[in-house]
């Protein structure tokens, strides 16, 4: 049926649109919230579901950055603020997908504060786009992370994920 170069076309701009349709009437998430309880400084649990915020990129649970000469555990504060602004009130969260750990992707606030906002406005995460202003105060102002020095979290994950080469081990390579 799809033989030849036309049909080969066809065949794709078919695919094409079934895809397009597909996505077209994928019902949206519906919202979610509740009492949260922080996984760390950018991810959260709503009864059993897991929660990824949106727009920002916080310390991972065990990384740690350098302020005044010394490490200090910047992951479990970040998750440690995390776990306080929980605990303030009920999340009310706008999920807009779900990542490859199946975990919802969503915009979440506490009443009317932006949880995602706040957290990199305090300086317990960078800004994946969406909070630079609040990024760009925390930073000038030295909060939280911004207080020392540290790895950015993407970077620090790709390092911890990195297997050691099969050569590192012999002296000569």
């Amino acid at each position: 049926m799809f033989a030849g170069r036309r049909g080969s076309l066809a065949a794709m701009v078919i695919l094409a649109l079934v895809a397009v349709l597909a996505a077209w009437l994928e019902p949206d998430l519906p919202p979610v919230g509740g009492a949260g309880r922080a996984s760390d400084g950018d991810s959260l649990r709503l009864g059993e579901q897991r929660v990824r915020l949106l727009g920002l990129d916080a310390p991972e649970l065990n990384q740690t950055c350098r302020r005044d000469g010394a490490n200090w555990p910047c992951g479990q504060a970040a998750r440690d603020r995390m776990a306080q602004l929980l605990r303030s009130g009920d999340l009310d969260c706008r999920p807009e997908g779900r990542d490859k750990y199946d975990r919802l992707l969503a915009r979440c606030s506490i009443g009317s504060q932006d949880l995602g906002g706040r957290m990199v406005a305090e300086g317990w995460a960078l800004s994946s786009g969406d909070y630079d202003r609040e990024q760009r105060a925390a930073q000038a102002a030295g909060l939280g992370i911004w207080s020392g020095s540290f790895v950015p979290p993407r970077e620090w994950r790709d390092q911890q994920d990195r297997p050691e080469a099969v050569w590192d081990w012999l002296p000569f390579f």
